[in-house]
C-alpha cells in the first residue's frame, strides 16, 4: 500500500484544478480517482484496482481526511484533503465556461433526473451528450455510446470499486476524455442529499455527519475505515 501513498497527489486543490484543465484543453486522456480508504482497502484484495491505480494516466486525489491522516502517519506529505464532490463541481463549471461534453453514467434515475434540471438551470452552456442511470441500462452498451460521442468529462458513479474497475476496462479505447468515479457527489450535487454543514467540514467531520445521517453505513464504515487505520498503524510501525 506504500505504493499507493506515494502516487497519491500532493499539491494543492487549484494546482489540481490548473493541471485538469489544461488536460482538458489538451485533449490528454486522465482517470481520476477520488481515493477514500475504501478505495485503498479494495485494491489490497484487487490486483486489477491497484493497477488501475498505479497506472501513469491515472491522478489518485486525497478524497478524505483518513488518507491524509494517513499519509502523514507513513511519512508522507499531502497539501491536505480535494473533496470529490468539490472537484466535480468545478469540472462542472469549467466545461460550461468552455461549452465541454460531459457524459453522466450511474446513480438512481431519480438522482439523474434532479441533477439534470440542476445542470440545465446552472449549466446552461454544458453540452449533455449522455445522462444514463446505473440499474436500467447496461455497462456495455452505455461505453459504447460514449466511445462514439468522445465526452471531454466522463462521470461514473457506480459506487467502490466497480465505477473504477469499469473505467480502467474501457479507457484504452478512448481518444480523450477526463474520467471520474464520482460515487455519492451525483447524489450531494443533485440536491437529493444535503452535504455536511461547513462547521462539520471545517473541523474534519464530514465522516462523521454522514455517518449519522446514514447509521446504515456502520459496517461498511468499520470494514473501510476501522481496519485501514488500524493497518495503517501497523505499516507506520513496521517502517519505523
Amino acid at each position: 500500500m506504500i505504493t499507493l501513498f506515494d502516487k497519491l497527489y500532493k499539491k494543492s486543490e487549484q494546482d489540481l484544478l490548473d493541471d485538469l484543465y489544461n488536460r482538458l484543453q489538451k485533449q490528454e486522456k486522465t482517470f481520476v480517482v477520488t481515493a477514500n480508504p475504501e478505495v485503498f482497502m479494495h485494491s489490497m484484495h484487487n490486483e486489477v484496482l491497484k493497477k488501475a491505480l498505479l497506472d501513469p494516466k491515472t491522478v489518485v486525489t486525497p478524497d478524505g481526511e483518513g488518507i491524509v491522516q494517513a499519509a502523514k502517519m507513513l511519512g508522507f506529505t499531502p497539501w491536505g484533503k480535494i473533496a470529490g464532490v468539490d472537484t466535480v463541481a468545478k469540472l462542472l463549471q469549467h466545461a460550461n465556461e468552455k461549452q465541454l461534453s460531459i457524459y453522466i453514467y450511474g446513480s438512481k434515475q431519480e438522482v439523474l433526473d434532479a441533477l439534470q434540471k440542476k445542470l440545465q438551470v446552472q449549466y446552461p452552456n454544458l453540452v449533455l451528450v449522455g445522462l444514463k442511470n446505473g440499474y436500467t441500462y447496461q455497462e456495455k452498451e452505455v461505453f459504447e455510446d460514449m466511445l462514439q460521442k468522445q465526452p471531454d468529462i466522463v462521470l461514473v458513479a457506480l459506487g467502490v470499486p466497480k465505477q473504477e474497475l469499469s473505467i480502467y476496462q474501457y479507457f484504452p479505447s478512448f481518444q480523450k476524455g477526463i474520467f471520474v468515479g464520482v460515487g455519492g457527489s451525483l447524489d450531494v450535487l443533485s440536491g437529493v442529499k444535503k452535504r455536511a454543514p461547513k462547521i462539520w467540514i471545517s473541523c474534519k467531520l464530514e465522516w462523521l455527519y454522514r455517518l449519522l445521517k446514514e447509521p446504515t453505513r456502520i459496517k461498511r464504515f468499520y470494514n473501510n475505515h476501522i481496519k485501514f487505520i488500524l493497518y495503517i498503524k501497523k505499516l507506520a510501525k513496521e517502517k519505523k
